[in-house]
């Protein structure tokens, strides 16, 4: 599908990778585009089970790749940033996902839509939107407060600072810190357990779990992304991303 996401369909398992290791995996349109045709692909496919989320090269995501970002930047819903997100949301399959290395911005708030999720000790998360100029994503203003709590969301969104696995299992977003030399091996398991169920079983468990809060996602989904394009256009988020871009330089 793309050099940029490998994909792999194996007993029932469909695994996912992220796939520009020399940029830390950060996410072009042309990854976001090919991931949401993969997750919806997946759910018209009966041979797919389970999907897993992982990235190579010993990294999930360094999230947006922001030079790619501005250059093209989210316009509305149909852009491929909030199509993945939103394939992601609405998986009728179970998500496994296996986080080692950094996983900033999106590569955390998407995890808040994945059912099961393994992270290596050197794990890294971070949510820096605010230091950015811009806004939470992802449906993470809801989803995040629900998991962790308000005072711990209001302190990971807010103040945006790396965290590491033990604090991500705290709040929420994980469910299994694992060496990382055993992080493949787990997640191999998990979704291998999760394939041998009974598909309908599993998809009607997963149906009731998060459709309760269908609504509010969706709607959270549509008003974070709306007040993401603004931010992308203001003047603080072309300051904090100059800044960013200069220091890379």
């Amino acid at each position: 599908m793309s050099d940029t996401l490998l994909t792999h369909l194996e007993a029932g398992v469909l695994s996912l990778t992220f796939n520009r290791p020399q940029k830390k995996n950060a996410f072009t349109g042309e990854m976001y585009d090919a991931a949401a045709r993969a997750l919806v692909e997946a759910d018209a496919n009966d041979a797919v089970r389970v999907v897993v989320l992982t990235g190579s090269g010993g990294t999930f995501t360094a999230g947006n790749d922001l030079k790619d970002f501005l250059e093209h930047p989210p316009t509305g819903e149909s852009s491929p940033v909030f199509r993945f997100l939103a394939a992601l949301a609405h998986l009728s399959r179970p998500v496994v996902a296996g986080v080692d290395g950094v996983a900033v911005g999106i590569g955390t708030t998407l995890l808040l839509h994945c059912d099961y999720v393994a992270a290596s000790e050197r794990a890294v998360f971070s949510m820096p939107f605010v230091n950015l100029g811009l806004s939470p994503e992802g449906a993470s203003s809801v989803l995040l407060p629900r998991v962790a709590g308000m005072a711990l969301a209001s302190e990971l969104l807010m103040f945006g600072d790396p965290f590491d696995a033990p604090t991500a299992l705290r709040a929420g977003i994980i469910n299994q810190v694992v060496p990382e030399a055993s992080l493949a091996e787990v997640v191999q398991k998990r979704a291998a357990a999760l394939a041998a169920k009974p598909l309908e079983s599993l998809r009607l468990t997963k149906r009731l779990l998060r459709e309760p809060l269908r609504a509010t996602v969706d709607d959270a989904l549509s008003r974070e992304g709306a007040l993401f394009i603004q931010r992308l256009g203001s003047a603080e988020a072309r300051e904090a991303f100059n800044a960013f871009l200069s220091k890379k330089k």
